[in-house]
């Protein structure tokens, strides 16, 4: 399984207040949802009026269907025309290597 984030800052120029931002910012993560089936969330600038921070995150079999997913996601956003994007950031992370703790077993179970 690979695992990829996408972390994307935006310039709302348009923004005179937070509302204004938020209602980018649901507008942006919500047809994000909708048209990729992708998680998404805003991570980071909350208290900023103008800088929107939004991570994504996609999982798949093949590395290169979740690097072309988190490019569509990109390139999605920016037709969207709701904000400037001013940094792009993307992380792929193979898990198939990866050691699983074994289950541990609730304490409310023993």
């Amino acid at each position: 399984m690979v695992v990829g984030a996408l972390t994307m800052t935006l310039h709302v120029a348009d923004s005179g207040g937070l509302k204004t931002k938020r209602k980018v910012a649901r507008a942006v993560i919500d047809r994000v949802r909708a048209k990729f089936n992708a998680a998404a969330a805003e991570v980071g600038g909350q208290d900023t009026w103008q800088r929107l921070e939004l991570g994504f995150a996609v999982c798949g079999n093949q590395t290169a269907h979740v690097q072309h997913q988190l490019d569509e996601i990109a390139r999605f956003v920016e037709r969207l025309a709701l904000a400037e994007i001013t940094d792009l950031r993307q992380e792929l992370v193979p898990l198939k290597d990866m050691a699983w703790a074994p289950a541990v077993n609730p304490p409310w179970e023993d």
